[in-house]
């Protein structure tokens, strides 16, 4: 088992185009092993193959997809974060895996792989504004339920981005908005008051994105508007920066 491990990690370094054409049918028959440990390498030395083959990944598209669904937990992480690592350059194309995704956001508890499916799905939004308004309350139970700092951040930074798309074309949104948005902006605040500075930091990018579609969020909330005008005599310069 660890020899075949070590030789398709092998190949995942040296992988060439050509190498990636001739091997990829026999490692995607090696998704049906056994073994979910041999599983797991292949779909990481997959993610090598795709770079160097992109037409490869159009050709097993539906194996990587049936991967989300695997016995293992292990393995699903593997190809969650396979899946998230080559979404980056066009989300778009993994539209039809909002449903798998969706159905992961609602039932794993493995906070890792729920901050890279919360990436993916929040970059799914500005291409299917839909989406948006099926996400704020799981999301919002995230923000709620969580203790992980990196998770909370993410959940609540993907509702920002949610919520620039929450609005019918009637003008109509959600009755929850308000109390979405009280969420995110409390939230955000105990991210800004943190000693740590790069939870600060990341706390002022969260209220910029909260202010693109609730810019009287500052205005209505001073203790909000306080906190962040005074991170602008931060010793920090990017903290100063961010803020102003």
């Amino acid at each position: 088992m660890y020899n075949a491990g070590l030789a398709i990690n092998c190949l995942s370094n040296i992988v060439t185009e050509d190498l990636g054409r001739e091997l990829l049918p026999d490692l995607l028959h090696l998704l049906n092993h056994p073994n979910p440990y041999i599983r797991k390498k292949v779909l990481l030395c997959l993610y090598k193959v795709f770079l160097k083959y992109p037409q490869g990944l159009r050709l097993s598209f539906d194996r990587i997809k049936a991967c989300l669904d695997d016995s293992h937990p292990s393995v699903v992480s593997c190809a969650v974060n396979v899946i998230t690592e080559l979404s980056d350059v066009n989300p778009k194309n993994y539209l039809p895996l909002a449903p798998a995704f969706f159905k992961l956001l609602t039932s794993s508890a493995n906070n890792w792989m729920l901050i890279k499916v919360v990436k993916l799905l929040g970059s799914l939004v500005p291409e299917e504004p839909r989406l948006a308004r099926k996400l704020l309350e799981p999301l919002s139970n995230i923000v709620k339920a969580t203790h992980a700092k990196s998770l909370l951040y993410e959940a609540v930074y993907a509702t920002t981005l949610c919520l620039q798309y929450v609005k019918k074309s009637d003008g109509s949104q959600p009755a929850n908005i308000p109390q979405v948005v009280e969420l995110c902006a409390s939230t955000l605040r105990n991210f800004v008051q943190d000693s740590d500075q790069n939870l600060k930091y990341l706390g002022l990018v969260g209220f910029g994105s909260l202010l693109e579609s609730q810019p009287k969020v500052l205005m209505s909330h001073s203790e909000h508007r306080g906190l962040i005008l005074k991170c602008l005599s931060d010793e920090d310069v990017t903290i100063r920066t961010r803020a102003l």
